[in-house]
């Protein structure tokens, strides 16, 4: 028996998210069903985190057990060139047998991106926002998530984590060009917890709700107000999983 480590990145315009759903298109049904065909034999890949529909990732990190004996670089060479476009393959290795994906990684990070500009080829990658966004303002409204929290509020009505506490690390908001992009960076993260995050900070910024409501909800996690602002999922991308601690 081997276990296998994969790091990829794809375009999630056209699945139904990262999980394996019976009947829908999905980044590690995808995955899965060239890995059989290469290897022969089912194959079930443990994952660093999900993505919803339409959200992208610069690096995305699973791994698999097998009884095949192909060389990891041939497997590297047959999986890359029977991927669809949507999937890119960066590296691949074999790696000791108590290594998770999941459970051995020690931090995540997010980026969202929010555009300004109408590009109708870029329609599936950003945000689009017809107004100008002050990043520090911005990073000022994100700045009570960093530490150690209950995020019950920042999470969706279907979430099945039990333990809602996540310790944010660093949040971040920063301009490129004409488009702004929020780095958030934690241990973990709760289901679509950042896009319920982004969609908060903007209804603070553009005054739906009061400058304290971020923090307010932190302090009194409202299990009636899940999801209640979701930011659209196509600027949401999942950029950064480590296996260091974090310093």
């Amino acid at each position: 028996m081997r276990n296998i480590k994969l790091v990829y990145e794809y375009d999630g315009t056209n699945f139904f998210g990262l999980q394996r759903q019976e009947k829908q298109r999905t980044v590690a049904g995808e995955i899965e069903k060239v890995l059989k065909i290469i290897l022969k034999e089912e194959i079930s890949m443990f994952n660093s985190g999900r993505t919803d529909r339409g959200v992208h990732a610069l690096m995305q990190v699973s791994n698999f057990f097998t009884e095949g004996v192909i060389p990891a670089e041939r497997l590297k060479y047959a999986l890359s060139n029977a991927l669809p476009k949507d999937i890119r393959l960066i590296h691949l290795e074999e790696v000791d047998m108590e290594f998770n994906a999941r459970f051995s990684a020690k931090w995540r990070a997010y980026t969202y991106k929010i555009s300004r500009d109408i590009n109708i080829f870029e329609r599936n990658q950003v945000m689009y926002l017809d107004k100008d966004l002050d990043a520090q303002k911005l990073e000022e409204i994100l700045k009570p998530l960093v530490g150690k929290h209950d995020f019950s509020s920042f999470r969706k009505a279907d979430c099945q984590a039990q333990n809602p506490i996540r310790e944010m690390y660093e949040v971040k908001v920063f301009k490129e060009g004409n488009n702004t992009l929020i780095y958030l960076k934690a241990n973990s993260f709760l289901k679509s917890m950042v896009r319920i995050i982004v969609g908060s900070a903007l209804a603070v910024y553009f005054e739906k709700e009061e400058k304290d409501y971020i923090k307010n909800k932190l302090a009194n996690p409202n299990k009636q107000e899940f999801g209640k602002y979701l930011a659209e999922p196509q600027g949401l991308y999942l950029s950064e999983v480590s296996y260091i601690e974090y310093n």
